[in-house]
Formats: C-alpha cells, structure tokens, sequence
C-alpha cells in the first residue's frame, strides 16, 4: 500500500484514520522506529516505552505498532493508557532507549498518530529524525534484526511519577490550602494525571468529563479554543470555586481560569512557573519561545535569571531548553517543560503543584494574585492566507527596517511600547502574527497596521 507522505509532520506523526493512519502504516512506522534507533544507539537490541491515549481507533494501531517494534528486533514496554507526559516520564526515569505514544494530541476524533521520542525523552521531530522514519517507511525495505523483541506490560509508573516529582521539585505539602478546584480534561488523558496531581493535596477536585473517551462525547478535546474552556468557566463560577484546569487530549497542554472564569493568558502561568523555578534554582536559565509574552522576560529578570528563546514548536523549545541547561521553559500554545535528572519534558504534575503551592502563599482571590502580571495587551495569534509567505516577511522586515528586527523565527519586530513576531505556518501558505503592546489602544493600533501591510500583496 502507497503511504501518504503528508502524515509526517514538524513535531510528530499525525493524519486521518484508517485512510491516512492505520494497522498497516502502524506496523511500518514500528519497523522503521526501529531501525532508526538501531542505527542512532549503535546497538542491535533497544528497549522502549509504548503507550496510547483514548482514541477509538488506538488499540488497533497500538497493536500493530508493537508487533512492528518487535519484529524489528525491539524490546517493548506496554505502559497502555497514558499521557503524553507520563510516557516522557517512564523513558527518561527507567532509562529507556526510547518511546512512543499513540496520539492525536487535539485533533478531533477521526485522528490518530504517533509522537516520537530517543533517549532521556528527547524529541525526535521534522529536523531530529521524522524524515529519516517517513523515508524507512514509504521504501518498505527494513534489515532483518539478530532476534525479534520482547514484550512486557508495566503498571507502576503513576506511583513513580508523582514520587519523582517531589523528590526533584519539591512541594511543601503543609502549606497547601483546601481550595475547591475544577478540572476538565475533556474525557481524555489528562483526568489519569489530574488524579495523581491532586491525591496528596487538600483540594476538592469537582470533575468534570473525567470518563476517559474517544469519541469525546462534550466538547473538543483543545482547550485554546474558547468554545472548549465554557463548561469549565461556567463549572467555576457556580461552584464558587477558586481555579479551573483544562488540558489537551493526550494531557501535555494545560490552561488554566481564576475564581471569576477568566482565562489566565499562557505566558501569565509561564511567568509564575518559572518565578517558582528561580525560588528552587537562583539565576537558572528559563526559556520561552520567541512569541510576544513579555511578562515572563520581566519576571524573570526580576528574580535574577536569564532568559533565552527558541523558535515556536514544543520540540524546538525542549532542544534549546536542553543545549543551554535550562531548568524550565513554556511554549505559548500551553506546552511547559522542567529539567528532571533524567529529562527535559513536559511535567504536569510539577507544574500544577507548584503552581497551587504558589498561590496557597497568599492570601487573596487568584484573580488578585495574577493581576499584577497583566500589564501588557496582547493580539491573540491571528492567522492570514497569504500567497507567499517569504514576500510577506520581506515586506515587513523593510517596513520596520529602522526598529530592532530578529530572525530567529519569521520576523520579530520590537519599538519601547509594542512588538510583534510574524512567522509562516509549517505546513499552509499562513502567516501567523502575534503583537503585543503597553496599551489596549496601541496594540489595536499596531496590530491593524501590520495586518494592513500583509493584505498590500
């Protein structure tokens, strides 16, 4: 059967099932996995977390995917239904080769896919491997391995997960406030970790869509889209409670309200996790992509760190977290990693805890707590079809020539009182600005003004 080459993307592997993703392409992706790692490690047997989250269509391709990995000679660990987070977790701690996870991350229901991972959870994307895979793939020709692999299941690793989490960042358990917490996982993945985030705390957990399915029977398992985040605001607010959580399909995104229902902007929560960072490790290195959230520059610096900055993609912010020793990083789309001992990834429950532990601190409504963060107004992402993104970007660089331009993604445009970064899509002919500004009035002003320039074509 002909593979469709479009599946393999920037961050993962990822397309429409059965047509584009199915038991067959399951299997050659095993194979070629496998293979690849053979030849990265320069050994002929590795061993390697696999796991799923709750698509329908997971366990078939689960399946398959296992029967490929062995058959080209490697050693599977089963870890079954689980976060994204939690099989970067089992790879990096038990020391594992590598891993995978059956995944669509947000994608609606017809999705599925894989997210890839080497040693220590390191990423393996569309600049570390992914074409090398896709290539394997659609070749159908893979070396016959000494001996096929060995299967086993593993059921501990929750246990362990939340056991590391405090031994490497440490919570003070005592200071913890019984707050009344809503979380919404959108009956996927994420409801497995909030369980374990929230079992040693005071908190009452009000749950909704905690029942772990496919078909997402509520909403749409993204929880940028505002549509998604109403069941939880509404849930807050007639409860009385003091946050709500919502995450992603497979629970490596998490967004967070206060205690009146209000979204708390991503780079607001970046900025308190990385304070909270600099309290456990002074002058540490946090990284942000290169998207407008200047709160976090701020505060970091504020509490003596030092900022870097990574092209956007959550792979790419975990590589230059893990080139320059950052102790924690976030990604504007709700992605946020911290250096383990054994790792660079996205970790929930570090970041939840700490983030309640933050808060119990103080004695006010969260509201209260993250307003002295707001102090800049931001555009959102704004999205336009262009015909040619390098003409845009050209165009944009030579308008604002005399201010301070960056290329380390698109074009990053910076004056005193506004910015802005404008970059092309991975895979549409898009372009993708988001702007920031020290007013309201301004950043409507500037955003316009940029937008009126990309629509001159």
């Amino acid at each position: 059967m002909n593979v469709d080459p479009s599946i393999f993307k920037s961050y993962d592997i990822r397309g429409i099932y059965p047509e584009q993703v199915n038991k067959e392409v399951a299997y050659k992706i095993g194979r070629a996995y496998g293979q690849f790692l053979k030849a990265e490690n320069k050994k002929d047997q590795s061993t390697i977390i696999v796991s799923r989250d709750m698509r329908l269509s997971g366990g078939e391709l689960h399946q398959s995917l296992v029967e490929g990995l062995i058959d080209q000679g490697v050693n599977v660990v089963d870890i079954g239904l689980a976060s994204t987070p939690t099989m970067y977790f089992a790879v990096g701690y038990y020391g594992y080769d590598g891993g995978i996870q059956v995944t669509a991350s947000h994608n609606p229901k017809e999705y599925n896919g894989f997210k890839l991972v080497r040693k220590s959870a390191n990423p393996i994307s569309g600049q570390t491997g992914i074409p090398e895979i896709r290539d394997m793939v659609i070749a159908d020709q893979f070396e016959e391995p000494i001996k096929k692999g060995e299967y086993e299941k593993r059921e501990d690793i929750m246990d362990r997960l939340s056991e590391s989490c405090q031994k490497e960042w440490p919570v003070n358990f005592k200071i913890i406030k019984p707050f009344e917490i809503v979380a919404d996982p959108g009956n996927a993945m994420g409801a497995l970790d909030m369980e374990v985030i929230f079992k040693p705390f005071p908190c009452h957990l009000i749950k909704l869509n905690f029942d772990i399915d496919g078909s997402f029977p509520v909403h749409h398992p993204d929880p940028t889209i505002p549509e998604n985040l109403k069941s939880l605001q509404e849930s807050v607010i007639d409860n009385h409670a003091d946050l709500g959580i919502a995450t992603d399909g497979d629970g490596d995104r998490y967004v967070f309200v206060d205690e009146k229902g209000q979204l708390i902007r991503n780079e607001i929560i970046r900025a308190i996790a990385a304070e909270s960072a600099l309290e456990q490790y002074p002058g540490a290195v946090i990284c942000s992509d290169i998207r407008p959230g200047r709160i976090t520059q701020d505060v970091v610096t504020k509490n003596g760190g030092s900022n870097i900055y990574s092209k956007a993609g959550n792979p790419l912010v975990k590589e230059k977290m893990i080139e320059n020793n950052s102790v924690f990083g976030g990604e504007s789309s709700g992605h946020y990693f911290h250096k383990m001992s054994y790792g660079t990834f996205e970790v929930p429950v570090v970041l939840v805890r700490k983030f309640i532990e933050f808060i119990s601190r103080q004695s006010k409504p969260l509201s209260e707590i993250v307003a002295p963060y707001k102090v800049y107004f931001h555009s959102g992402e704004v999205n336009m079809k262009v015909t040619d993104v390098k003409t845009v970007l050209d165009k944009i660089a030579q308008h604002y020539s005399n201010l301070d331009i960056n290329r380390l993604d698109g074009i990053s445009v910076t004056d005193n009182d506004w910015w802005f970064n404008i970059r092309g899509s991975n895979t549409e002919p898009l372009v993708r600005l988001n702007l920031e500004a020290k007013s309201q009035k301004l950043m409507e002003q500037k955003r316009d003004e940029v937008l009126s320039i990309i629509t001159k074509q």
